[in-house]
């Protein structure tokens, strides 16, 4: 039976642990409803953060979204993001009104910065606190900042989770990423937790997986959902696809597997500049 965890932000919202990310999502027409139906399986299974951005298909990632949850607006933890070109004041709140219209609904429950750009983060800071008092967002978050940018921002600053990069190829974040986050009780949003399934043929991860009888991407998941201030956010375009990952919630790595999977995917013991993709 799935241990029914949650994540808790500094604000005290907590969210499940496993969510569901739109990178690519309605890029293609012929997939749109398979796409819808596996966002719509994950509501029903209880996977109620969903993660989307403005870039992603220049608003039709958005557009998808926003019909899958049709309906069932209170169902969805959304999740979206603002292109750091546009986090000034005026074009943070131009672009999350924008994105309030393609996912047809009044507001984002968590909204991020994409990545740092020109804009100071004191601004941008500045015009997420705005959209939190009109009641356009919940809260506010960051995206591909590292430790040094975060410092960047102002003192006081109400930010909520810094979502990067983290798998078990990619794992520069737990050097002082994490220990930072984790002083200031802010949890860490992953994406792409199976490396775009660039990592599933690994021999180690495999022999683990197959062990357990499970395959390869639930374990490499239950290798993230390990830590309880991390919220996995992967993409899933088919229905079987999101239930393969809501089975990782039930996964327990023993300490031996651990051990294995450290063995084949060291963890770092010096600084690292923070992965992208």
């Amino acid at each position: 039976m799935t241990a029914a965890r949650t994540v808790r932000f500094p604000s005290g919202v907590e969210v499940p642990p496993l969510g569901q990310g739109t990178w690519h999502v309605g890029d293609d027409p012929a997939r749109r409803a398979g796409e819808i139906a596996a966002l719509r399986r994950g509501l029903d299974l209880g996977l109620r953060v969903i993660d989307t951005a403005e870039m992603y298909g220049s608003g039709a990632a958005e557009e998808l979204v926003g019909e899958a949850i049709r309906g069932r607006r209170d169902d969805a933890f959304l999740v979206g993001k603002v292109l750091p070109y546009n986090a000034d004041r005026r074009g943070t709140a131009e672009a999350c009104h924008a994105s309030l219209r393609r996912l047809g609904t009044d507001r984002i429950d968590l909204y991020l910065l994409h990545w740092r750009g020109s804009v100071p983060l004191d601004e941008t800071a500045e015009a997420m606190e705005a959209l939190v008092a009109e009641g356009s967002i919940g809260a506010w978050g960051v995206s591909n900042l590292d430790v040094a940018d975060l410092a960047d921002l102002p003192a006081g600053a109400r930010w909520e989770t810094d979502q990067v990069l983290y798998n078990l190829t990619r794992r520069g974040p737990e050097f002082d990423l994490f220990p930072h986050c984790r002083e200031r009780a802010v949890p860490i949003m992953a994406y792409s937790p199976v490396e775009q399934g660039r990592l599933l043929g690994h021999k180690a991860l495999k022999a683990v997986a197959d062990a357990l009888g499970r395959t390869p991407a639930q374990v490499a998941l239950a290798w993230v959902l390990r830590r309880d201030d991390v919220i996995a956010i992967p993409k899933a375009s088919s229905v079987a696809h999101v239930e393969e990952n809501h089975a990782a919630l039930d996964i327990r790595l023993s300490a031996d597997e651990l051990r294995t999977l450290d063995r084949a995917f060291p963890a770092p013991v010096r600084k690292r500049s923070l992965d992208v993709l």
